[in-house]
């Protein structure tokens, strides 16, 4: 389990550098501007200016004049989409991607148990989200900026347990996917379009609270964002992170059960569309063979 561990981490690591110098950059220029944007005279009453519908679907942007309203509308507010792009593309191809290209049986004829294998994998992909959103927390904790804005290290790090919660939720769901439909792509694709269509949902629902029934069955509905600066639910963390096991259990069992295919993607299997296309194939030879005749 270890080597496949840190296999894992060797294969992400230029994934997890792009990403963490992505979100560095970002970071510190956000710090850098803190100052900037509180000194704006009237900023309040421009962004109270705005059209009502916009200032709901975008969170409290009036707030933007605190640590926390600023932190929640400029980083936390869509990095559960950004960040999830890398987490789902890389739970759906975590497993699956090896036995796409034809080497996972070459794997598994080594003395590793799937479990090991699982196991080792996933903790990777635990540990390489853990360490992109770690450097993320330094990059607002360590600028001089960053104590214009009046927080303590603990109260940064806050807002980042129920992001990593929620990113390890879709990326397990992800992983889940892959083991049950015939490609990763597709599984990439299912579960990045549940996370962005999530992401809106709970935007729309600020604007029509006919949406809010619907949201409070979706992830996201509980995500505290940058809200946890001032104290985490630990309701909401615990339930991510038991969804998450949940669906990691599945995942794994889903593992135990399955085919390894030589390489190559499967296809959906319907077998009344399989048994409709084989008799217009019969059907199109027999005619072809009147015809002959």
């Amino acid at each position: 389990m270890a080597a496949e561990f840190k296999h894992t981490l060797r294969r992400l690591r230029g994934q997890i550098s792009g990403w963490s110098i992505g979100l560095t950059l970002y970071s510190v220029m956000m710090v850098s501007l803190y100052g900037s944007i509180q000194e704006i005279e009237g900023l309040t009453e421009m962004l109270q200016s705005y059209p009502p519908e916009l200032l709901a679907f975008f969170g409290n942007l009036t707030a933007i004049t605190t640590a926390q309203g600023y932190m929640d509308v400029y980083y936390f507010s869509y990095m559960t989409v950004i960040i999830g792009i890398f987490v789902v593309s890389t739970g759906a191809s975590l497993i699956v991607g090896d036995e796409e290209k034809g080497t996972l049986d070459l794997i598994l004829s080594q003395p590793v148990s799937r479990t090991r294998l699982f196991l080792g994998r996933y903790l990777g992909l635990v540990m390489a989200v853990t360490l992109i959103l770690l450097i993320g927390w330094l990059t607002w904790v360590l600028p001089p900026g960053s104590r214009d804005m009046g927080l303590t290290w603990v109260e940064f790090l806050r807002p980042f347990l129920p992001l990593w919660a929620e990113l390890l939720l879709f990326g397990t769901l992800a992983l889940f996917l892959s083991l049950v439909m015939p490609a990763s792509r597709a599984a990439g694709m299912t579960a990045g379009g549940l996370l962005v269509a999530n992401f809106l949902l709970v935007g729309l629902a600020n604007i029509n609270q006919d949406l809010q029934r619907a949201v409070e069955f979706t992830p996201l509905h509980y995500y505290q964002g940058g809200s946890a600066i001032d104290g985490l639910n630990w309701g909401w963390l615990a339930g991510l992170l038991a969804g998450s096991l949940v669906l990691m259990l599945l995942a794994w069992w889903r593992f135990q059960r399955r085919d390894i295919r030589l390489g190559g993607e499967r296809t959906w299997k319907l077998p009344a569309l399989s048994s409709l296309l084989r008799r217009r194939s019969t059907s199109g030879q027999q005619a072809q063979g009147q015809a002959r005749s």
